[in-house]
């Protein structure tokens, strides 16, 4: 089977490809490669790709491709509010459009990532995948109207997937350190505090990207009645958690550490619990490898070893939209988020 992956040099994608190159599936990358600059550890996977915007796919790209697994996106709120009609030009309508033309070019698989973002401000109940959408943020929102769009172009010959992953976590050649458990984890390698910017109240499921990508290649591998035109929470029930939990973690693992909350902290209005039985019981080849502990013990011993410092992880090597802000200073990104002339070559000899 050929799968194109978009986003293939991503968070989640530079994890992904060696696991599906490792099942035997013949894979393509499409990427603008944003990140390029920001290698943590290893190099980002090595294989046939298209080096292009997701915004300009065009039917040549999706020619003798089999599945669509789709990540490219803007991949966080804060960056996503830095300009909303981008977020909704990137995430929201170049994916429909991608869904639109695999379509045509006869694909008969379509998986895209979403997120338990869509479910936003929640509370305390278990949200499962018939729960009302509630997004805060036009991440969220952006997620939203995808699985809206393109459940609609489901038919008996093409059959879209939705993966509403929980938290991302884990260590990956693309890294992040702007999500919950590798953000904490950081803070407290880094200063000896496990810093807490919100009072701790909110639950937020995790999953490591590891499982994530599991996932991907569990509704790869189903028959297709048992996953066309549905929608899984990607995650494991033990593993929502209060963020206070995880500072907890994340302070009985990383030596010499205590937990302290920003000034003024109060609740992130981003609260939910989720429901992750229907993954279980719809596809036992998905099987969860990670919990939370286990993950802040894989997160410090990768700071440990590359000996990341407080002025890299908050600075605009690693964090998303600062990285962004300091490609357009410096001239090599438009407003736009594309690319000036020659900039991919200035890029990589950074």
């Amino acid at each position: 089977m050929r799968i194109l992956v978009t986003g293939h040099k991503g968070y989640i994608g530079a994890v992904l490809v060696p696991m599906l190159l490792k099942q035997g599936y013949d894979v393509t990358g499409l990427d603008t490669d944003l990140y390029a600059r920001c290698t943590f550890g290893s190099e980002a996977p090595n294989v046939r790709e298209v080096y292009k915007d997701i915004r300009d796919i065009e039917p040549a790209d999706l020619d003798g491709c089999d599945a669509v697994i789709h990540l490219a996106a803007l991949s966080n709120d804060p960056l996503g509010n830095l300009n909303p009609d981008l977020t909704y030009a990137i995430n929201y309508r170049a994916s429909v459009k991608l869904a639109e033309l695999a379509k045509q070019a006869g694909v008969t698989r379509y998986l895209f990532a979403s997120s338990c973002s869509t479910y936003g401000a929640a509370g305390d109940a278990m949200l499962t995948e018939d729960a009302a959408f509630n997004p805060v943020t036009p991440y969220g929102h952006s997620k939203v109207l995808v699985e809206r769009d393109v459940s609609a172009l489901a038919d008996d010959n093409f059959s879209p997937t939705f993966l509403r992953n929980a938290t991302a976590y884990g260590v990956s050649p693309r890294h992040r350190f702007d999500i919950v458990l590798n953000n904490l984890t950081a803070w407290a390698y880094t200063t000896g505090l496990v810093y807490l910017k919100s009072d701790g109240s909110p639950w937020r499921p995790i999953v490591h990207i590891e499982d994530i990508a599991r996932a991907f290649i569990a509704v790869l591998n189903a028959p297709r009645e048992m996953v066309h035109n549905q929608a899984f929470n990607v995650g494991v029930n033990e593993e929502n958690y209060r963020i206070r939990e995880l500072a907890e973690i994340v302070r009985e693992t990383v030596p010499n550490c205590r937990v302290e909350y920003a000034e003024g902290a109060e609740p992130d209005k981003r609260t939910y619990r989720v429901d992750f039985s229907k993954i279980a019981a719809t596809l036992p080849d998905f099987k969860p490898q990670w919990n939370a502990r286990r993950g802040a013990q894989e997160l410090y011993e990768a700071y440990r070893s590359v000996g990341v410092t407080l002025e890299e992880f908050e600075g605009p090597k690693y964090k998303r939209i600062d990285h962004i802000k300091q490609l357009i200073g410096d001239g090599v990104l438009d407003a736009d988020l594309r690319w000036r002339v020659n900039a991919a070559a200035l890029v990589g000899q950074s």
